[in-house]
């Protein structure tokens, strides 16, 4: 199935439509541990400490949000890897976890065997923004732009393997381009060599390119999603502007261990659903640079993210990216 087929995609909820175990009526008996592997602050801390005070709410044991940073996501996602199979230690990740994979990266886990989707909570897109003295108005002008001048552009990234450096590649390979890669330790000091013009291209995640767009120190040409991304409704998608089936937002969502009984999985994602049809939850999202979203089956989203590994994994041979 492709990541196309199983887009996120916010469902509306009927009553009865799990029945469910006596273990998972009872669960949950106590607090839930859910393991964040990013500092506190952050995006991914705010859209976990958003949903966990919803789920909190409505199942009736305090979620606990516990800051496990380091290593890429590594640190926090191997402690809830060798978790108790329970329900009661989760990981709220993102897709940084399969990029790691996908590098190559020697991990204490296998990320295929060890997990399991839950959810999927939000997904962050990037946006394609250039130094304002560029001439390209639009991505056909970039690559227009870009074909004429094979090598001559740059593009920045937050480093060797970040999200950024992903998904410029999966542009420069779905169309044919030559762009140097400028790698930085960090997506701020990346931008400001973007608005000061050391660099030409940046695929830059919301929360560092909104307030330079709106100050009009960068111009921004499309986003990376499939769909328009509600902060920016008159930016096209790469889709629309001539990039096929271009898809490279960060998912965010829930994982638990791979041997968590089905029937507590289902009681988690009803739940997750459930908040996510919360206006309050999706303004929260919406308001830090995210978009709610959902699948319809545990099995569906095991399928994305199983098609989103693939699609990196694709991305970094053809790359030939080694990790730092």
């Amino acid at each position: 199935m492709s990541i196309a087929a199983v887009r996120f995609s916010v469902i509306a909820l009927t009553a009865g439509l799990v029945a469910f175990s006596a273990t998972a009526q009872d669960f949950p008996a106590k607090p839930i541990r859910m393991v964040v592997p990013w500092p506190a602050g952050g995006l991914v801390d705010i859209a976990a400490r958003t949903v966990a005070k919803e789920l909190q709410a409505s199942m009736g044991q305090p979620l606990v949000i516990d800051n496990k940073a380091g290593a890429g996501g590594v640190i926090g996602a191997d402690l809830v890897a060798k978790a108790a199979p329970d329900g009661y230690t989760l990981a709220f990740t993102t897709s940084a976890l399969n990029m790691n994979a996908a590098l190559g990266q020697k991990l204490p886990f296998d990320v295929t065997n060890d997990f399991v989707g839950v959810a999927g909570v939000a997904y962050a897109p990037a946006v394609v923004v250039v130094n304002v003295r560029l001439t390209a108005q639009s991505v056909q002008d970039l690559t227009a732009l870009a074909r004429a001048r094979p090598g001559k552009l740059s593009y920045a990234s937050a480093g060797i393997g970040s999200p950024a450096h992903l998904a410029t590649e999966l542009y420069k390979f779905t169309m044919g381009l030559d762009i140097a890669h400028v790698p930085y330790k960090g997506a701020p000091q990346a931008i400001v060599d973007l608005v000061a013009g050391h660099v030409d291209i940046l695929f830059a995640n919301t929360a560092v390119a909104l307030p330079q767009i709106r100050a009009g120190a960068v111009r921004a040409l499309a986003v990376t999603g499939a769909e328009r991304f509600p902060a920016l409704p008159d930016l096209p998608t790469m889709a629309e502007s001539g990039v096929k089936d271009f898809d490279a937002d960060q998912w965010l969502g829930i994982l638990a261990p791979r041997a968590t009984p089905p029937a507590i999985l289902s009681r988690l994602r009803s739940e997750v659903d459930r908040a996510l049809l919360n206006e309050g939850v999706r303004a929260a999202l919406r308001a830090s640079g995210m978009s709610t979203a959902s699948v319809a089956t545990l099995a569906q989203f095991s399928d994305y993210l199983q098609a989103d590994l693939i699609k990196w994994t694709d991305v970094v041979k053809r790359a030939q990216i080694k990790p730092e």
